[in-house]
């Protein structure tokens, strides 16, 4: 159903009709002749529109845009976690560390959890350099020193580019000429 504004003529089966007087994040607030002031989800399908108050500006964001806006920003600064595939070899997997002590136990990790925390390692590092990129208070040269270190951080990653199923995915060091 179309967002509702404010002033639209609806009908309801069991209240019959009533005006919309608010529109919230996910309910309509309703005047209803039979019911009086009534708060309905924005999923409700029993409401039919009579006739829709084309006029009236809208008084909030629909969901959807609420969502787009949501995602834009979590995108623009890196909290939104790409989903990366494990390169299918490897799924169901495990990792065995073996201690070279016969005496000790060795351990078991899957190897799902471990490449789930290289990715959010990745992800971290990602983060790291938009804030330093985007650092008002750094200057030109302190942020390539530290872009530096990033890069050298990247390349000691390299050797678990191949538990990824993509190459756009691996880590890229500093490029040797």
């Amino acid at each position: 159903m179309e967002e509702l504004t404010v002033g639209t003529r609806v009908d309801h089966p069991r209240y019959g009709e009533g005006i919309v007087s608010k529109n919230n994040l996910t309910a309509y607030e309703i005047f209803f002749e039979r019911g009086g002031k009534i708060e309905i989800t924005k999923r409700n399908t029993d409401l039919t529109v009579l006739e829709a108050n084309t006029d009236a500006p809208k008084n909030s964001l629909s969901l959807k845009e609420i969502e787009k806006v949501m995602s834009y920003v979590l995108d623009k600064y890196g909290a939104l976690n790409e989903v990366v595939p494990l390169g299918e070899k490897w799924e169901g997997g495990t990792m065995l560390l073996q201690p070279a002590n016969p005496d000790l136990k060795p351990k078991e990790i899957p190897i799902e959890t471990f490449f789930h925390k290289i990715v959010m390692l990745r992800d971290r590092l990602r983060v790291l350099e938009q804030n330093i990129n985007s650092s008002t208070s750094l200057s030109d040269e302190e942020k390539v020193n530290i872009q530096q270190y990033i890069t050298r951080s990247y390349g000691s990653l390299t050797t678990f580019n191949i538990l990824f199923a993509e190459k756009e995915h691996y880590f890229v060091g500093a490029k040797t000429k």
